[in-house]
């Protein structure tokens, strides 16, 4: 049967269940990369920092993080989905629950082995929470709203966010290190990769026209329809606006 035949019940509770599994992965895969202890994805490095200055869990400052971004969306007129509200929480809570299960790494065989994998587990991840099309992440969203709302280009907002991230994060104590460069490099064409497998109910977006925030929101009553008045602007994929470029 056509992925397109599935019933419209069946489809959203795969929906459902993918945006879930896959926020739980990428809070890991972050776990992961601490525990390995080579450096962090870039907000990875912020939250840490601020998990040293405060003495709270990182998965709490991820949280905490995450929901302070979200207030950000406010004055660029960005409209969260379930998957945004969702993402604040999760990979946070998923996060602490791995640093408490996972022992401390040793030997720089292991540890280079568990970035690798943390690397990978979050492109996987990246991959099904995107293709769910539930909206974007707070910090996601944050970075296309910023590039709709002034006319800058994704990879010029993007950059000039996660260089201001990293080097708040690197200043407060974050991690930064080898893994942080093996994840700006691989995480793209990881997440991408990944994206074609797990999009649900239609071709991937990297083969369609359709803009970010179309392809990520839900058309029906999940999430409101986007504005897309600046259509010169947003007319990107999803791995165009989201994944690094």
């Amino acid at each position: 049967m056509s992925i397109t035949a599935v019933p419209r019940g069946a489809h959203l509770t795969r929906r459902l269940i993918q945006l879930y599994v896959g926020l739980a992965l990428y809070g890991a895969s972050s776990a992961l990369l601490v525990r390995a202890g080579l450096g962090l994805e870039p907000w990875g490095v912020l939250h840490q920092g601020l998990a040293e200055r405060t003495g709270l869990s990182i998965g709490v400052v991820s949280i905490i993080v995450g929901a302070a971004v979200l207030l950000l969306w406010i004055p660029i007129r960005q409209r969260p989905g379930l998957g945004t509200v969702s993402n604040v929480f999760a990979i946070g809570i998923a996060m602490d629950g791995t640093l408490a299960l996972v022992p401390d790494v040793h030997g720089l065989t292991a540890r280079i082995a568990v970035m690798v994998a943390g690397v990978v587990v979050n492109g996987v991840a990246t991959g099904l929470y995107i293709a769910a099309r539930f909206g974007p992440g707070p910090r996601d969203g944050l970075m296309t709203g910023l590039h709709r709302r002034t006319g800058r280009s994704i990879r010029l907002v993007r950059t000039l966010i996660e260089v201001a991230v990293v080097a708040s994060g690197f200043v407060l104590g974050g991690s930064l290190g080898a893994g942080t460069v093996v994840y700006a490099l691989a995480i793209g064409p990881l997440a991408q990769f990944f994206l074609r497998f797990f999009t649900v109910g239609e071709k991937p977006a990297v083969e369609t026209g359709a803009g970010a925030e179309d392809a990520a929101g839900e058309s029906a009553a999940v999430a409101p329809a986007p504005d897309n008045g600046d259509t010169a602007v947003t007319a990107r994929t999803p791995e165009q606006a989201i994944l690094p470029q």
